[in-house]
């Protein structure tokens, strides 16, 4: 059994393994520069969309904890130090699964 990633075969709405993990870097991008609003709008709506991605790895509830307070007030330095780690965790692993 080959571990090809087969490109855009996905259904539309249905986010690959490949989506998540640069939808990842973006997330750690906007904790990086703080989200403006738009940006905010944006990550809900993968989020949304990803459940079941980011259920999987257990990201959801610390991510959107991340973006609800990057939206309205800078997340403490422990708290953003920790979800980028995580992020990282998951990045790895989304792209050896």
């Amino acid at each position: 059994m080959s571990h090809e990633h087969s490109g855009h075969a996905a259904h539309a709405g249905e986010p690959t393994p490949g989506d998540c993990a640069d939808f990842l870097e973006r997330i750690v991008y906007f904790i990086d520069n703080e989200l403006d609003e738009a940006d905010c709008s944006e990550v809900r709506l993968h989020l949304d969309s990803c459940n079941p991605c980011l259920e999987k790895y257990d990201l959801q509830r610390t991510v959107k904890t991340v973006v609800a307070r990057s939206c309205s007030e800078v997340a403490p330095d422990e708290l953003r130090q920790r979800v980028l780690l995580r992020i990282r965790e998951v990045q790895v692993q989304i792209r050896e699964s």
